[in-house]
């Protein structure tokens, strides 16, 4: 499986499986477990999804072990700020039956993250966390926290689908050696993509789904996908993007579908703020 290296020399798998919206604690088990027999070794949960534990059962019963799988969790807001990151943190271990995470992440740019990176840093001294890293920092709140701080992130997961590629923000990170993941690499279904022209014209020269071809897409410019599905042929065939390659122009013409605007989540809109300040969950 390749792997990316971050910063500070910590190796990622390019491709992992993500959980979000998978609320059903069960079917959460079950596809973590199909996407480790897949051939996956990178979990991304968090917090606030509600299916740390479901994520921790499968891992435990997968047979595979620990250190060959890699786990991210994030700190959501409500527990922003140094002591309740620790304390948020302490229980993301518990549910996932783990005495460390490979990436651990501030979930959101908003209340004290300063607080929480602080406490971030030092879980990482303690080698609790094999590398630190924040979602959905735009340029200038990613900026300030590298420069506010000793340790730079790691990574910064961001919304990234070929219908909104972050060029500006990309440009940001590679100056700074911030590794990026894509969440909602499928823009979960927005604009029809699983139906789109240009994508389907790519996919039919190598017999792939468009699906495929954006898994594909993103891991030959090296940006981690951590794509979800439920039903185990899908989580299959996301994993499957070994036997074909997409030629120079291939990846130029999907450079060309960017619409530059978020589909899912505008960061800056006020109205989001509230939004997700009032998500509240108990872990």
């Amino acid at each position: 499986m390749e792997t990316v290296t971050l910063n500070n020399g910590y190796k990622l798998p390019l491709q992992g499986f993500g959980v979000f919206q998978i609320t059903d604690l069960k079917q959460c088990e079950e596809s973590v477990g199909n996407a480790l027999k897949a051939g996956y070794r990178f979990i991304d949960t968090a917090a606030c999804y509600g299916n740390e534990k479901a994520v921790g059962n499968a891992i435990a019963n997968s047979g595979i072990a620990r250190n060959e799988i890699c786990i991210a969790s994030k700190v959501w807001i409500q527990d922003s700020g140094y002591k309740k990151t620790m304390k948020s943190f302490e229980k993301t271990l518990e549910n996932l039956k783990t005495d460390y995470i490979d990436l651990y992440l501030i979930h959101m740019p908003y209340g004290d993250y300063h607080g929480s990176w602080r406490a971030m840093e030092e879980l990482y001294r303690q080698g609790k966390i094999k590398a630190i890293g924040v979602c959905n920092f735009l340029e200038d709140r990613l900026v300030d926290l590298l420069l506010s701080h000793e340790i730079k992130p790691m990574v910064n997961q961001i919304e990234f689908h070929p219908f909104y590629q972050q060029k500006k923000l990309q440009n940001i990170c590679d100056k700074y050696d911030i590794q990026i993941m894509a969440w909602a690499p499928f823009a979960q279904g927005n604009l029809d993509i699983f139906h789109n022209e240009t994508l389907c014209t790519i996919g039919k020269k190598y017999n792939k789904s468009n699906a495929q071809v954006i898994l594909r897409w993103l891991y030959q410019n090296h940006i981690i996908a951590i794509p979800k599905s439920v039903h185990e042929d899908r989580i299959k065939q996301n994993y499957a993007i070994h036997d074909f390659s997409l030629t120079q122009e291939d990846l130029q013409t999907i450079q060309t579908m960017d619409k530059e605007i978020p589909l899912i989540l505008n960061i800056t809109d006020l109205a989001e703020v509230y939004r997700l300040h009032g998500i509240t969950f108990e872990q």
